[in-house]
């Protein structure tokens, strides 16, 4: 099976995964912000993931990509093989989502989908709920760097923020971005990054669902992000981020790419040029 001929559509309704739920080589995984939210009800079958799983942990940037062993021990634990097809969703929207989704681009794994509104969406269109912990079956997964290129680290960020194809948008909070609030060394914003708060592409309306593709894309468009353009997405964590990268995919943005380092990174330390 390629990657074209995937079981399901990157956006995946409620409804339509509802009839798959019994597919093999499916694993759907609820990663929320809240561990109380899964054991309150989930999706039937999902497998519970612990978000902090999707960090290093520790280090000077603690909120970075994990090694290659913690990504195989995480991804072998969850029983991920070449041939699953995953689906993730949260409790919030789809940061923690975007962020596992992100990963498994990562480490070159373009089989999986996002349950679009997640455990909300799921819940308001009164589909079955299990409150029983479902257990993976334990895999031998070997998980390597694939696709780099979805990443962007520190220094070519640097050399590159000059560059006129190449835009961050920062999905932070209009306080955060104009330094107004934080918990940095430093306050501001990345040079010539444009603000969109990810929260900004949810539909409050549908059930935190992903927002009208065209209003988005032409909203995006008048901050100075096209779909031709190289597009670098942050926040403080790379978890809000998370979001805001699955939405720039969704909406076919090509080159979309995710700072790891975030704020988190960038606001700490002193060599890195920062705007107010």
């Amino acid at each position: 099976m390629s990657s074209e001929d995937n079981l399901l559509p990157l956006i995946v309704e409620p409804e339509q995964l509802a009839e798959h739920l019994d597919a093999p080589n499916l694993l759907i995984v609820d990663v929320p912000l809240k561990a109380e939210s899964y054991t309150a009800g989930h999706v039937p079958g999902a497998i519970f993931l612990d978000h902090r799983r999707l960090l290093a942990g520790d280090g000077p940037v603690p909120n970075d990509v994990p090694d290659e062993d913690a990504l195989s021990a995480l991804f072998s634990e969850l029983g991920l093989t070449r041939d699953t097809h995953v689906v993730a969703y949260d409790d919030e929207g789809g940061g923690w989502a975007g962020r596992l989704l992100w990963t498994l681009e990562l480490i070159g794994h373009t089989r999986y989908s996002y349950l679009n509104g997640g455990i909300h969406a799921w819940r308001a269109a009164g589909l079955r709920q299990s409150r029983e912990p479902h257990q993976p079956q334990p895999s031998d997964y070997r998980a390597e760097i694939l696709n780099p290129g979805v990443m962007i680290e520190r220094d070519e960020l640097l050399e590159r923020l000059d560059e006129v194809q190449l835009a961050v948008w920062d999905a932070r909070s209009p306080a955060e971005y104009r330094g107004e609030k934080g918990q940095n060394r430093h306050l501001g914003h990345i040079p010539r990054a444009v603000n969109m708060e990810w929260t900004d592409a949810m539909d409050r309306q549908r059930d935190l669902r992903i927002r009208d593709y065209a209003e988005l894309i032409t909203e995006l468009d008048a901050l100075g992000l096209t779909p031709d353009m190289e597009i670098v997405t942050h926040c403080q964590s790379h978890h809000r981020s998370g979001f805001t990268w699955l939405v720039g995919k969704a909406l076919g943005f090509e080159k979309m790419r995710a700072y790891p380092g975030s704020w988190q990174e960038w606001g700490n330390r002193d060599d890195t040029p920062i705007e107010r």
